[in-house]
């Protein structure tokens, strides 16, 4: 078993961060963009792995430094009661987030790193809080990297998924 930061210390910071965003309980201290710069976790037996906890960090850094720049998005109502639509992108976008690959068949697969990346910019663009939004056309043109004889993510689940959010970038943002 692999050593990794510690969770409790991981989750306490990404409560305090989705709280500032707006998308957690409002009773924890905010955070600012420097504050995660600067954080740093003890190691821990079956810790978080490192490279996937700088990966996220890096994108909330951006989600916070963006924040105070967008303005204000007037979420509407649907008038079938449907979801806010701006729940309905936060919806997606903590779908991707929580997008789970299985590892690529004989060794071969999509570069992790890169395919991590680019989820980054996704769910940035599904929560508005990027200048520069991925298109629908830019998910379905994107290639990654293979790797061979190391992990990699399987190459039809990610085509397939990403199909999927190319579809949900192509939903208009406001009704």
């Amino acid at each position: 078993m692999r050593s990794g930061y510690d969770p409790g210390e991981v989750d306490a910071l990404i409560v305090r961060i989705e709280s500032t965003l707006g998308r957690g309980p409002h009773t924890v201290e905010p955070v600012t963009a420097d504050e995660v710069r600067a954080a740093t976790f003890r190691a821990k037996r079956g810790g978080y792995h490192e490279t996937a906890v700088d990966f996220a960090l890096e994108a909330f850094v951006v989600a916070l430094e963006t924040q105070a720049k967008r303005p204000v998005r007037l979420a509407m109502a649907e008038p079938t009661g449907e979801l806010l639509r701006e729940e309905w992108f936060e919806t997606e976008a903590a779908r991707v987030e929580r997008v789970a690959f299985r590892p690529g068949r004989m060794g071969t697969g999509y570069n992790e790193d890169e395919v991590d990346a680019f989820l980054d910019r996704v769910v940035a663009t599904l929560r508005g809080t990027t200048e520069f939004p991925v298109t629908a056309k830019e998910v379905r043109e994107t290639r990654f990297s293979t790797v061979l004889f190391r992990a990699g993510y399987l190459i039809a689940d990610v085509d397939s998924f990403l199909e999927g959010v190319a579809d949900v970038l192509e939903q208009p943002r406001r009704l």
